[in-house]
């Protein structure tokens, strides 16, 4: 799937089950709670944090897909292509960064 197809399928999904997009500041909300379930499951897997009885099941992917579902709806609610966002974000870094990370000696 594309993340243009992506945006579409998100959008026929939220006007057809989802009824409608929450409110912007609401999914800006839901998106930092999201990125918080993200944290906390990192944090335990990968980090020094042992897991909690309620922490059990939980799935890294599932969670990641939570916060690119609400990404997208923001993108959709505010117009924002983020195919072609990517796309210039990319340029972007590359003319900023393209030698930056090759010469940092933390890196090597």
């Amino acid at each position: 799937m594309t993340i243009e197809e992506a945006q579409q399928t998100v959008d026929t999904w939220i006007k057809t089950t989802g009824v409608r997009y929450f409110s912007e500041l609401t999914n800006m909300a839901i998106l930092t709670e999201e990125v918080g379930e993200v944290a906390r499951l990192i944090s335990r897997q990968y980090g020094e944090q042992s897991f909690k009885e309620s922490d059990k099941g939980k799935d890294l992917g599932d969670e990641l897909a939570d916060v690119l579902f609400v990404l997208i709806c923001l993108a959709n609610q505010t117009g924002i292509s983020l195919t072609d966002a990517l796309a210039r974000n990319l340029a972007k870094k590359t003319e900023r960064d393209g030698q930056r990370h090759h010469n940092n000696e933390k890196l090597k």
